[in-house]
């Protein structure tokens, strides 16, 4: 079994492999599981540090494994106006949910609760699953999305 206890921002190396993990597995400190070529791995990481997408795994061997993000049951609340958005998002986050936010969408496990607030503001609801990227928070370090070319 691979084991991996290093992360790295970014590499200019060759990427050997790569995981394809949702977003709960993905804050876990300690991970079993397969690469997407199959291999058999073990993820040992600090506590209270998720993965990133992007981000690449370096196994006790040497071999560069990149994060890679599963689409998965999400909501998907879009606005048309910038002050409804911001409403929407103040009234989600005081929810104290994990959230996603991007360019009039905001993003979010599936919950019937959090939907009806966002529709009764006129937001439509988009089911569709996709990768969930929420936000870290104030004090938990900035995201990490790029690609290693």
């Amino acid at each position: 079994m691979l084991q991996a206890y290093t992360r790295l921002s970014h590499t200019h190396d060759p990427i050997d492999g790569s995981i394809t993990l949702d977003q709960d597995t993905r804050k876990k400190a300690r991970i079993k599981t397969s690469t997407d070529q199959g291999l058999d791995i073990g993820i040992f990481m600090e506590r209270g540090h998720p993965l990133f997408i992007g981000e690449v795994l370096k196994t006790e061997c040497g071999l560069l494994i990149e994060v890679k993000g599963l689409a998965e049951p999400v909501s998907t609340a879009i606005a048309t106006d910038w002050l409804t958005f911001a409403k929407v998002c103040y009234h989600l986050g005081n929810r104290h949910t994990s959230l996603q936010v991007g360019e009039l969408w905001v993003r979010y496990k599936p919950d019937h609760v959090l939907d009806e607030l966002a529709e009764k503001y006129g937001l439509i609801i988009d089911h569709s699953p996709a990768i969930f990227e929420p936000e870290n928070g104030a004090y938990g370090g900035h995201g990490h999305s790029h690609s290693h070319d």
